[in-house]
This record gives structure tokens, C-alpha cells and sequence, in this order.
């Protein structure tokens, strides 16, 4: 046999070998990797924390790519980076699979279709009331609640806001939903067949200027789901309902007309309510955190609460006022502030709060104001 022959052999087997124990060692890696992405899941399913994190992986990625001096392997070593980043996030997926998420409605409302938005892979559960969902997580029946807090024409919803001053619960997201609303018939109606149409009393409200224009008669549903329920068990292609396009789909409905609501501008705020308090930190400004508190009965009170956010650098986005339930007179105060509690001056402003205010609490940390639930058919 050629002697350079055996000699290319042996190198080649050689550099097998090499591979072979460097594949023995990454193979022990991954696991241990994975572990820890174990651990990364169970921290976000308890705080009600998204899988994705584009900012987060752009950070690792541009990090660890620094390490690779080769400009060559560089690019290759990118590739194995962000392939090795969808791994780790399907194996999250997989842990997260059995998340409970709570909302309040029915099947198709535009709670569910957050919920489903937010958790593609938990399972949410329908509850009758925002009380009924937040307790089932102070109850430990489900991990996570999405409720809503504010809608751009409505205002705040009160009864959440409540919820969150006198319960355990912490908010760890909080998330925009714009609201379309659509007209939904059975299957083989027509839009001018339509006589009357169901929905909710603010659905209703918001298309005023499109039933007008066609002349319907209108009846009000508890809310947009039911009303899309209610039209599909009954089969008259006469009435219509109002609601979302998703809604359509869960109860095989056609839709007969997109976007019919006047103002385009009709979004809705969900908050993700948790049992453990999300301590992560929020990156420069571009984060928040969600302040309650009372004021003295007297002269300036609000003011002097103010002045003491605003001393440390903090812009209120959010402030309203609501009457302490059983207390009648008497009001409280709920702010979202741009920054992080965590800081040096959160945790200095937070103190100097406590030495003005009777009442002061922390009940929540996101990311961002503008995370925004893209459309999409999540259901």
C-alpha cells in the first residue's frame, strides 16, 4: 500500500477522533445548556414572561460572536449561534406547554384571543368575571390571568384596578390589542339579507355609524363571543353579529363585512398577572413599573406624591384615581412610570414615597409601553 496513502488515512482518522471527543464534550454541554434553559422557563411561566426576546438574543449572539477571532468561522459560528437560539426556544415551548393562562369571557372574546396572542402554547381557561380569573390564580387553579386595565375609548376598567390594589397578584406584562370589529353570519348569508345584529353594548356603540347606514335593527349580547354563539346555534341568516374575525372561525361563521368599527384607533391594554413578582430589571427607560398609593387628607397631597416620582427622574405615562372600595371619599392613586423601581433612585423614590404617602405599593414591572399583539389567526 502507498505510504503517503497510509499516511493521509491516519490524519484523517486522526482528525475524526478529534472531532468524535470534541462532539462527546459539546453533547455534554448541550445538555447542561439545555438545563439551564430549563430553568429560564420555569422562572418566565411563573411570572407570566414571553419566550421570545429578540433584544436578549441579539445581545448573546453579538457576545458570543465576539469570542471567534477567525473572521471566516465568524459568520459560521452566527449561523450555529441563532440555530442553536430556535432549539432553545422550542425546548421552552415544550416546558411551557402545560401553562394555565385565565382570561374572562368566552371561547373567541378579545381576552382569549390576547391570552392565545401572548401564550400560543399555554391552555387557557374561561372564567365568568375578572374577580373569578384573578382568583383562580391567587388559588394556584391556573398560573397566569390576562384582564384588561384600559381601553383608548372606555378607559380604565375599574374592577381590575380594584382587583390589583386589594389583591396578592403582581402584573409582569402588559400588552396592546387593537380591537376590530367585524360582521359575522352564518354560513351562506349575505350581507344584504341581514336584518338585525348581536353584540356587545360598546360593539354596538362603536360600529353606531354602520348599523345606522344600513338601516339594522340591533340587540345586545353579553359580550362579542356570546353574540357570535348565539347567531351560530340559531342558523337565521337574517341576524348578524359583531365581533372579531377569529370569533368567525371558532364557530364557522362567514364573515360579511372587515372592519366595519368607526374609530380604527380602539386599542385595548391586558395586563399578565402573576403570584411571583418579576424582579428583572428594566433596560435603560424603555421599561415600567406600576405604582398604587394613598395621599394625606390634606392641601397639595397628590401633588407632594408627584413631585417626589418626578424629583427622581421618573415620567408618569399613567396616572388615574379611583375610590377605595368600603371607604367612601377617600381615593387612591395607580401610576405607570417609565424607568425601573430597581434602580438606585426607583429604590431611593420609593422610600421617600413611603415617608409621604399612607399607602404605597409596587404591583407590577414590563418591559416596554409599546408591546403590541400583532394580528394574526392565534386560535
Amino acid at each position: 500500500m502507498d505510504v503517503n496513502r497510509l499516511q493521509d488515512t491516519s490524519e484523517l482518522d486522526e482528525a475524526r477522533e478529534e472531532i468524535r471527543i470534541v462532539d462527546e464534550q459539546m453533547a455534554a454541554l448541550f445538555v447542561q445548556r439545555m438545563e439551564a434553559v430549563r430553568k429560564v422557563a420555569d422562572f418566565k411561566r411563573q411570572r407570566g414572561l414571553p419566550i421570545e426576546g429578540k433584544d436578549q438574543e441579539a445581545l448573546v449572539i453579538e457576545k458570543n460572536s465576539a469570542l471567534i477571532e477567525d473572521d471566516e468561522l465568524r459568520s459560521y459560528y452566527l449561523q450555529f449561534q441563532q440555530a442553536t437560539m430556535e432549539v432553545s426556544k422550542r425546548w421552552q415551548h415544550r416546558l411551557m406547554d402545560g401553562q394555565r393562562v385565565a382570561y374572562s369571557g368566552v371561547e373567541g372574546a378579545f381576552a382569549h384571543i390576547a391570552a392565545k396572542r401572548i401564550f400560543p402554547d399555554g391552555a387557557t381557561l374561561a372564567y365568568p368575571t375578572f374577580e373569578d380569573a384573578y382568583e383562580s390564580v391567587v388559588a394556584g387553579e391556573c398560573d397566569l390571568a390576562v384582564l384588561p386595565v384600559e381601553n383608548s375609548r372606555a378607559g380604565e376598567v375599574a374592577q381590575v384596578l380594584d382587583l390589583l390594589l386589594a389583591g396578592p397578584l403582581f402584573v409582569n406584562g402588559m400588552y396592546s390589542l387593537a380591537v376590530v370589529q367585524n360582521l359575522l353570519g352564518v354560513p351562506g348569508s349575505t350581507l344584504e339579507g341581514v336584518r338585525t345584529v348581536v353584540s356587545h353594548q360598546q360593539a354596538l356603540s362603536q360600529c353606531r355609524a354602520y348599523i345606522r347606514a344600513h338601516g339594522f335593527d340591533t340587540i345586545t349580547a353579553a359580550n362579542t363571543a356570546v353574540a357570535a354563539r348565539q347567531i351560530a346555534q340559531a342558523g337565521d341568516a337574517s341576524v348578524a353579529a359583531i365581533a372579531s374575525e377569529q370569533t368567525a372561525v371558532l364557530y364557522g361563521l362567514d364573515v360579511l363585512d372587515h372592519d366595519i368599527n368607526e374609530d380604527k384607533s380602539n386599542i385595548t391594554r391586558f395586563a399578565v398577572l402573576s403570584r411571583v413578582e418579576s424582579t428583572v430589571a428594566q433596560k435603560n427607560d424603555a421599561g415600567a413599573f406600576i405604582l398604587m398609593f394613598t395621599v394625606r387628607d390634606e392641601a397639595g397631597g397628590l401633588a407632594k406624591a408627584g413631585n417626589v416620582v418626578s424629583a427622581y427622574g421618573f415620567n408618569m405615562k399613567v396616572l388615574r384615581s379611583r375610590p377605595v372600595p368600603d371607604l367612601p371619599w377617600h381615593y387612591y392613586f395607580y401610576v405607570e412610570a417609565q424607568g425601573s423601581d430597581l434602580s438606585e433612585d426607583g429604590q431611593k423614590m420609593i422610600a421617600a414615597l413611603k415617608g409621604a404617602c399612607p399607602m404605597v405599593k409596587v404591583v407590577g414591572r414590563y418591559r416596554t409601553f409599546d408591546d403590541v399583539l400583532e394580528p394574526g389567526d392565534a386560535l
